[in-house]
């Protein structure tokens, strides 16, 4: 099984992590802190951004020249990267964990661009304060428990990271994409096919489910899903019942809900509510 970079931290010796928060969706903001070590991250599945918060003088990329870190400082690595580091001091740092698919799919949700469009490129101890401020605040995210603080933070980071600007070729057009959006939104409390959206396209299911993915970076299902849970959110603000909300967002029972609620955010619905609240 392909290791994370958390699989890899885990291994040195002096790394603890101190704090967590599941933001749902894979994705997980942990706050580390380690003194000493050798560690060497060799092909990691996922992206990982990193912002030094105490430290770092004594962290050393040594596949990079040796180069040092320092507080403030920035990396990005992307999923399946290659990186080397010695550690010979104590450092504490944060990192924001993040699923290709769905990293691509919460870009083209926030920013409304193709998903190919997101461009995650290797970094290592670069200032950037437009990066630096959402991680920031993800770290308090994860120091208080503040998922709402988190999820605001990540859509911050979202529209931050740069575009690809090659030219793309194949997926749907943002005719086709938009379309279908206003397709969902219109059916969010009914059974959503995946013909009903190849009609709306004007395609075949199976070229409609290819070209879906590859424009949004998430199959068809689990973008619907996503939308299902966007729209629970806004009911939850109010005073319907959980089980009133799972009918008019199209999950088959409140424990459906439930379920894709917390694996899409990390909470429950009512422990979401009990927060929009406060």
């Amino acid at each position: 099984m392909q290791q994370r970079v958390p699989d890899f931290l885990a291994q040195a010796p002096d790394a603890r992590a101190v704090a967590s928060l599941d933001l749902g969706r894979g994705f997980k903001v942990a706050i580390w802190e380690n003194s000493s070590g050798h560690i060497t991250y060799d092909g990691p599945q996922g992206h990982t951004f990193s912002l030094y918060l105490q430290g770092g003088k004594g962290t050393t990329r040594l596949d990079a020249g040796a180069i040092a870190g320092f507080p403030g400082a920035i990396c990005v690595m992307p999923e399946g990267h290659h990186s080397e580091w010695q550690i010979t001091a104590p450092f504490r740092f944060v990192h924001l964990y993040a699923p290709d698919d769905h990293l691509r799919a919460g870009f083209a949700r926030m920013t409304e661009r193709d998903a190919r469009r997101l461009s995650v490129q290797e970094a290592t101890f670069v200032t950037s304060p437009k990066l630096a401020a959402p991680l920031i605040q993800m770290a308090q995210a994860a120091n208080t428990g503040d998922f709402l603080l988190g999820d605001s933070a990540l859509i911050d980071l979202l529209d931050q990271l740069p575009d690809d600007t090659r030219p793309l070729h194949g997926g749907l057009s943002p005719r086709a994409l938009r379309q279908c959006d206003e397709w969902i939104a219109a059916h969010i409390d009914q059974t959503i096919r995946l013909a009903d959206l190849a009609r709306v396209a004007g395609l075949s299911e199976f070229h409609f489910h290819r070209m879906f993915r590859k424009t949004r970076g998430v199959s068809p299902h689990k973008w619907i899903m996503s939308r299902r849970v966007d729209h629970a959110k806004a009911r939850l603000t109010g005073a319907d019942s959980l089980c009133q909300i799972a009918q008019d967002c199209g999950f088959s029972c409140q424990s459906h809900l439930s379920r894709v609620f917390r694996a899409e955010t990390g909470l429950t619905p009512g422990r979401f509510r009990r927060l929009a609240a406060l």
